[in-house]
């Protein structure tokens, strides 16, 4: 059962782990162009595995091994590896606050999938919030289709994929603890990443005449790894730290509470943004910003008056 009194507690948790994701994106956007992309997703995974392994044992829990939805998970895994391969590509171009803004299109796609695969209901009311929600990621893309870059719709992509692999993750959890599928989201990501060097670690297919952004994808890994290491265990340390603010946040707290407090995410953003890179978004991009925020929290709202939590209950970073 939830405390409610622990509201303020669980406000402080995830703006701490908003905090740290912010650190992360703003590292990796420092950092690209001497690391490679799935370098640092395997460095990520095994670091937080590792942690949360220990942080299981502390806690004296049991994981059990059987999954009841062998097919989905892996399914799950790979929509969340899709999903931030799109976002982290999109910091070395985007800067970060819009970038993150952008992402927080996913509890639209969230309630979208949550209708037609979860069979929820979803009123006008929920329906035109979403409308005014992707009206606010149209204001900030900014389109001009002559020249439009289609590269700037990655982190919609991300939140695309990131929702149908919370999805998932809800349409399962009746049978399958955390434990279980935090143990097998590890154990595909990082088979996913071997499999990964085995096919591009070496480098093979970058070439030096490629921009910076494709160099990332496709760079050798380990081949900066004097520079990158420290890098790549604050990510994840930062991490499994963030996991388990989120995750006690939700436990201790209503969710209908401390799911706005994600937004802060955005505001984090455009502190390294502007002292790291001198990233200052434009008038367009609050607007556009100040949509997406407000048609969240409409959402949020809205499934706390009905008591039916679809986006509410699912993190928007984990």
């Amino acid at each position: 059962m939830r405390a409610k009194d622990n509201n303020s507690k669980g406000i402080v948790l995830i703006v701490i782990a908003m905090t740290l994701f912010a650190m992360q994106d703003s590292l990796i956007k420092f950092i690209f162009e001497k690391s490679a992309l799935y370098e640092i997703f395997f460095g990520r995974y095994f670091v937080a595995a590792v942690l949360l392994f220990f942080y299981i044992k502390f806690k004296k829990q049991k994981v059990n091994l059987k999954t009841y939805y062998p097919i989905l998970t892996f399914v799950r895994v790979i929509l969340h590896f899709l999903a931030f391969s799109a976002f982290f590509i999109s910091l070395t171009y985007m800067p970060l606050a819009t970038a993150n803004a952008l992402f927080f299109s996913c509890p639209f796609f969230v309630s979208i999938f949550a209708k037609f695969f979860l069979k929820e209901y979803i009123g006008i009311r929920r329906w035109s919030a979403i409308a005014f929600g992707f009206l606010g990621v149209f204001v900030v893309l900014n389109p001009n289709f002559s020249e439009f870059e289609y590269k700037s719709l990655l982190p919609v992509g991300c939140a695309f994929f990131y929702a149908a692999s919370m999805t998932i993750t809800k349409y399962t959890s009746d049978k399958d603890d955390v434990n279980t599928q935090l143990f097998y989201f590890y154990l595909i990501a990082i088979a996913l990443c071997g499999l990964i060097y085995f096919y591009m670690g070496n480098g093979q297919f970058n070439n030096a005449n490629y921009d910076s952004t494709t160099q990332f994808i496709f760079r050798e890994w380990f081949s900066n790894i004097e520079y990158t290491w420290k890098f790549i265990l604050f990510f994840g340390v930062a991490a499994s730290i963030a996991f388990v603010c989120i995750f006690s946040a939700y436990i201790i707290a209503s969710p209908s509470v401390v799911s706005l407090f994600e937004y802060s995410l955005i505001v984090m953003s455009m502190i390294p943004g502007y002292f790291l890179f001198n990233e200052i978004p434009s008038i367009r991009t609050f607007i556009g910003v100040a949509c997406i925020i407000s048609a969240g929290i409409y959402i949020y709202s809205r499934e706390k008056v009905r008591e039916q939590y679809i986006a509410t209950e699912t993190p928007v970073r984990r």
